[in-house]
């Protein structure tokens, strides 16, 4: 059958955006009427451009006429904490790749605007590194392959996965969800499913142990062997001091307020802090914060120091009129609290003048930079700097293996190496020689190290003191730790605070 008579009728429907009515062109019209309608609907579509301008240029650039554009989709909305996750892995794997975490925290903490952020980019990169063996050890067991050198970022943000859950004891669901899509913003989006798997399942099953003590310690052999050697029982404390988080000490500037007047301030602003027995100028908060939260930090009414190191200045009890040096000054705190206790002549040096600007910056927001001889020199050469005038004390806080405050630098157990002792027992050697003939007969130095390693300090002062006859050790009491040799030795978390020795010798020509 020819035409359209013979084709079976279809019901029509009505336009969704016109009358379904029958007519000219509706459902009984025929073929014709429909072919009718179809041309009129084409003649109803056509539509003139707002401003002709633009489809003439177009035709005369030979161009054709495009559609509208739909809209895009919005982008994909980014996983609450993933942002401060993906940051925390750049600052681990930088870290675990040679660079300080100091360094790194300083650098980009300020990509973050929400303080809590930062906050929380702090405890992961502290708590990864403090256990970092362990949770490597766990990766490895339960990787059948592990990952290549252009996925340390991802590594990285596995173990700041596994630190959430473990060590910082996060809700897992929030906490695996967020750090698996912190894997996309690292530009490693095949590695979603990898570490939402992995941390998944150290939700269900116990983290593999390893019966290497380095590993179960998260501390090196060298280290190990170190402690064990020279503190026997106490090594397992220390150990275990160094996993801890540190309080947070503050040392209130008596220049400018009494510390009972600040702790109220504190109170007021809705911050708990108690007074240190024993140490006039130290509250220690219940909870740290950001310093620049403080009341008045920004006037110089407190500084944050750790109370093992506010303690140098009552060892060293300067008083009025009184020529000091403080010969490896850097960062300041020390300089700062002596200027704070007396009205003293205070000559400040460091090897690196980067560092010496920033003694320069602190002493100035604290209200003490006035009068204060800030050089960068090399302590260990007193030609290049001294004047030939002897001083009535002298600060050596000596360069060390920072052992003693591994909770506050975690990066010390990934970057320290046995190796390394043997150049700064050296150095300390150098300085102490250097340093002596400064002092007036009568003068003292004050010999302090942020060490638990009694090559550094015990034994140092002792081979110091063995061929110096004209320098003796003057005792210390109970308040600065523990009697080791010639000084006093706090381990960590003794009285809440870091590891430190001081040891007091005077001229006596």
């Amino acid at each position: 059958m020819a035409g359209c008579r013979g084709r079976p009728r279809r019901r029509a429907h009505p336009h969704p955006c016109r009358d379904g009515a029958a007519g000219r062109g509706g459902r009984d019209a025929g073929c014709a009427g429909r072919r009718r309608a179809r041309r009129a609907g084409r003649r109803h579509r056509r539509r003139r451009a707002a401003d002709p301008a633009p489809a003439a240029a177009r035709r005369a650039a030979g161009g054709r006429a495009r559609l509208p554009q739909c809209p895009r989709r919005a982008a994909q909305r980014v996983t609450p904490g993933a942002a401060p996750r993906a940051l925390a892995a750049r600052i681990l794997a930088a870290v675990l790749g040679g660079r300080s975490l100091k360094a790194e925290l300083a650098a980009r903490l300020d990509t973050l605007r929400d303080p809590r952020d930062r906050a929380l980019v702090e405890a992961m990169c502290f708590a990864a590194l403090r256990r970092h063996p362990r949770y490597a050890h766990v990766l490895s067991t339960w990787m059948a392959k592990p990952l290549g050198r252009a996925d340390a970022q991802v590594q990285a943000l596995l173990v700041l996965g596994l630190a959430q859950l473990d060590a910082l004891a996060m809700p897992p669901h929030a906490a695996i969800a967020a750090t698996a899509e912190a894997a996309r913003l690292l530009d490693r989006p095949r590695h979603v499913g990898l570490v939402n798997a992995l941390l998944r399942r150290a939700t269900r099953e116990p983290l593999p142990a390893s019966a290497d003590p380095a590993v179960a310690s998260a501390h090196p052999r060298w280290l190990l062997d170190a402690l064990q050697a020279d503190w026997g029982a106490d090594a397992a404390a220390i150990v275990e001091a160094n996993r801890a988080p540190a309080p947070m000490w503050l040392r209130v500037n008596a220049r400018r307020v009494g510390r009972d007047a600040y702790r109220q301030r504190l109170a007021d602003a809705g911050i708990e802090a108690a007074p240190a027995a024993e140490l006039g100028d130290a509250l220690v908060l219940a909870e740290p914060l950001a310093p620049t939260r403080l009341p008045d930090w920004g006037e110089g009414h407190v500084s944050v120091q750790d109370g093992s190191a506010q303690q140098v200045a009552d060892a060293l009890e300067v008083a009025d009129g009184t020529r000091v040096l403080d010969a490896c000054a850097a960062p300041g705190g020390k300089a700062a609290h002596l200027l704070e206790r007396a009205r003293v002549a205070l000559t400040a040096l460091d090897v690196d003048a980067q560092r010496v600007r920033r003694i320069g910056s602190g002493l100035e927001r604290l209200g003490l930079a006035a009068g204060v001889d800030l050089r960068t020199a090399d302590a260990a050469d007193p030609t290049a700097w001294w004047d030939g005038e002897p001083y009535d004390a002298v600060l050596l806080d000596a360069p060390c293996s920072a052992t003693g405050v591994v909770r506050r630098q975690p990066d010390i157990l990934v970057h320290r190496r046995a190796r390394d002792i043997d150049a700064v027992v050296a150095l300390q050697a150098r300085l102490l020689d250097a340093l002596w003939p400064t002092l007036r007969v009568g003068g003292r130095l004050l010999y302090a190290t942020c060490s638990v390693l009694r090559r550094e300090n015990a034994l140092q002062v002792e081979a110091f003191l063995a061929h110096t006859p004209r320098m003796r050790a003057v005792p210390l009491d109970a308040r600065f730790g523990r009697a080791d040799g010639p000084g006093r030795q706090r381990l960590p978390g003794e009285h809440g605070m870091d590891g430190f020795f001081y040891a007091l010798m005077q001229r006596v020509d």
